[in-house]
């Protein structure tokens, strides 16, 4: 775990600092309201253009997370570093099977995980197997979260990722642990999980609204 590929780029140790900082006053900066737990042992598992506040609420959580092994995953795998994350480097189509079972096997000794089920290419909103595989083997349940907020950038990246911004509200959302048993069908729960997120996501937008 926590492998890095580009220790030498002064670029990447400068702007993941940075960014590591700014996500910091965000939240200093927000009101940042939290519905339901966020503390279980699971699969902490939110839609990739929403994970940026994730980051700062599971800080020091001994969590492990999925980044890939491109140079924009670097970034995020030293911001994770910095908030206090483990992770393993690996995609869905770079070392898949590998990162998956590095995965299990932190499961298994105890850690919590963090998964962008539809990141890091899309589609948006869709859940690969990768995540209700991880649930299925590693015998821990999926903790689906949402996030909303007031005041963001929508960049145009493919997942219209949201970028936020300073002296907004946050709304955060934890649904109930979302179980996967050994016989379940991957593909089907895969379909009921997004209709979990996307519920989620409609009930933080609610709540932030009230």
């Amino acid at each position: 775990m926590n492998e890095l590929f580009y220790k030498n780029s002064l670029p990447h140790l400068v702007l993941s600092a940075l960014a590591w900082l700014y996500v910091y006053f965000i939240a200093l900066t927000s009101k940042i309201s939290v519905k339901g737990g966020g503390t279980l042992p699971g699969i902490y598992t939110i839609w990739h253009r929403q994970e940026v506040l994730m980051l700062y609420l599971q800080r020091n959580r001994n969590l492990v997370g999925l980044v890939s092994k491109s140079k924009d995953g670097e970034y995020m795998a030293r911001i994770m570093r910095r908030f206090g994350f483990s992770f393993v480097r690996g995609s869905t189509t770079s070392g898949g099977f590998l990162s998956l079972r590095s995965l299990i096997k932190a499961a298994r000794s105890g850690y919590s995980l963090a998964i962008t089920p539809d990141g890091p290419r899309g589609p948006v909103f869709k859940v690969q197997p990768g995540a209700i595989y991880l649930a299925q083997k590693a015998g821990i349940p999926v903790i689906p979260c949402a996030c909303a907020l007031s005041k963001k950038k929508v960049l145009r990246s493919w997942d219209r990722y949201q970028f936020p911004l300073p002296f907004g509200r946050i709304q955060t959302v934890y649904g109930a642990p979302f179980y996967v048993a050994e016989a379940d069908d991957i593909h089907a729960k895969a379909i009921e999980l997004e209709g979990v997120l996307n519920a989620l996501t409609e009930e933080a937008e609610r709540l932030l609204a009230e």
